[in-house]
């Protein structure tokens, strides 16, 4: 019985070492880096194909997912296809403060619904522009993509 419990608590404990960050479509736990001061201008992440995103969830440990995201006129924005088949969208309505990851650096943040239909096209036009997506496939095929803007942590 002790030997189960020890072989248990490795195999939790290896688990939790590999899972640190996102990797893919591989979700993690806690992102690491050196904290930056939330920029006024986030178009050096048109260079950035994807970054990374920790949010809380309901069971205290960290969360990270690697998206994809966009500036406009200097502010930036994430999304989520299909955002009811995964956990982290109803996880940040109801806390919206993240951490993202770009470049190394953690931003500290917190993230807005958007609502606005003509707004939502646009980041799907801009989705599709970015990331040279077929019209009519990813972002701009998904009625039901949510989209959040990055604001400084509250």
């Amino acid at each position: 019985m002790l030997m189960c419990i020890r072989t248990g608590l490795v195999l939790v404990l290896v688990v939790l070492l590999s899972a640190c960050e996102p990797s893919d479509d591989r979700p993690g736990m806690w992102l690491d880096g050196e904290v930056a001061a939330f920029p006024e201008n986030w178009s050096f992440t048109n260079d950035e194909r994807e970054i990374s995103m920790q949010v809380q969830t309901p069971y205290w440990l960290a969360h990270s997912v690697t998206i994809w995201c966009v500036e406009i006129e200097g502010s930036l924005y994430v999304g989520a296809l299909s955002p009811e088949t995964k956990m982290w969208p109803g996880w940040v309505m109801d806390s919206p403060d993240v951490k993202l990851k770009i470049a190394g650096k953690i931003y500290e943040a917190n993230l807005v619904p958007v609502r606005d239909a003509q707004l939502k096209g646009y980041l799907a036009a801009r989705y599709t522009q970015k990331y040279k997506t077929p019209p009519g496939s990813s972002f701009a095929g998904d009625p039901d993509a949510a989209y959040w803007r990055v604001e400084p942590a509250s």
